[in-house]
């Protein structure tokens, strides 16, 4: 059951707690994810799967129509498909959440600019010989998450890029709600970079790991235009280089004309990815990879909508990768990566 919290903020009056939600904001290593909050509470409410979804309107209005796929399709023995009704679910979990008027938030720790996470109280050494949390979530690039109240040890690790609720702060630390796993958590003030009070996430990108395709969605007049459907590869579970298109709710953070990457276990580029769109870690939604010392840009590859093969990024059509790069709006925009 895809199961998301949601956070009723309300104000109290100062004589019913001592606790306050206070940080100098003179404070120039705090960035500019700070804000002046009251103190929030939180009363955790779950959309039950038998929330009626057929009110979602979802109408095919492509800007981008090169190399469509149908709604359903073969590929060798199998039946693959867009799946609709879930991208409904979210979409209406996102819909319920904007009449809130929740305040929305990024974790950021890109190549661990903002610090290496400490280590959770349990950890272990995973596949690739990085340090993981029980939930498999990697400590580089990664923002530990403590219990709130507790800020010695961080229970767990939030991944580089995930959508947020925030719930004001107290010191250098910001409460949080996490929308994977249901939990309220702290986080030191550094990692989170705090989006405007009036953000409405109007354009989402849906990636499906199982099918291998991608639907970029935009809300407009009250309906979810499909802007485009497309072929897609993931990333592939291969130790010790090539890893998993994680699942969760992202935001695109950043554009890169073109992502320079390195020849697996070396540190000389391999060559470069055009029209890249980060939304997590080192992963990005970006066009065919063009191998040294090659620079002219490749269109398309017989292997988008097959299997997993990526280094954790998503994959397509190189003039795809472009239409996204174009329309999508930086810390305005969702990637949502499905099963």
């Amino acid at each position: 059951m895809i199961k998301f919290i949601f956070v009723l903020l309300f104000i109290i009056f100062p004589v019913l707690t001592s606790c306050k939600y206070e940080v100098d904001i003179n404070d120039t290593s705090l960035g500019d994810s700070i804000r002046k909050d009251t103190l929030v509470l939180f009363m955790p409410v779950f959309i039950s799967d038998d929330n009626p979804v057929s009110e979602i309107p979802i109408v095919k209005a492509l800007l981008y129509d090169q190399h469509t796929l149908p709604d359903t399709y073969t590929y060798r023995k199998g039946k693959r498909e867009f799946q609709w009704e879930k991208m409904k679910r979210y979409l209406a979990e996102l819909e319920e959440w904007h009449q809130r008027k929740p305040v929305w938030a990024i974790l950021q720790n890109y190549r661990n600019r903002n610090g290496e996470a400490p280590l959770v109280v349990s950890f272990r050494r995973n596949e690739y010989k990085r340090v993981a949390d029980t939930l498999g979530v990697e400590r580089y690039q990664s923002v530990p998450l403590y219990i709130p109240g507790d800020t010695v040890t961080p229970v767990r690790y939030g991944r580089d890029g995930s959508l947020v609720m925030y719930l004001g702060y107290e010191g250098r630390y910001a409460k949080i709600a996490t929308l994977n796993r249901d939990e309220i958590r702290q986080v030191p003030l550094k990692y989170v970079k705090v989006l405007p009070d009036t953000l409405v996430f109007n354009k989402i990108i849906f990636v499906d790991v199982t099918n291998q395709n991608a639907a970029a969605l935009e809300k407009a007049e009250k309906k979810w235009l499909v802007r485009s459907m497309n072929p897609v590869t993931t990333g592939k579970h291969g130790p010790p280089y090539m890893q998993e298109t994680p699942l969760g709710i992202f935001v695109i953070q950043e554009h890169k004309p073109k992502m320079i990457y390195l020849k697996d276990g070396k540190d000389e580029h391999g060559g470069f990815a055009p029209f890249a769109s980060r939304f997590t870690n080192g992963g990005y939604i970006h066009g065919i990879p063009v191998n040294e010392p090659h620079t002219d840009l490749i269109e398309f590859s017989p292997s988008l909508g097959t299997v997993p093969r990526s280094h954790m990024c998503v994959r397509s059509a190189t003039s795809h990768a472009r239409f996204i790069y174009d329309w999508a709006v930086p810390k305005a925009t969702l990637v949502i990566v499905i099963k």
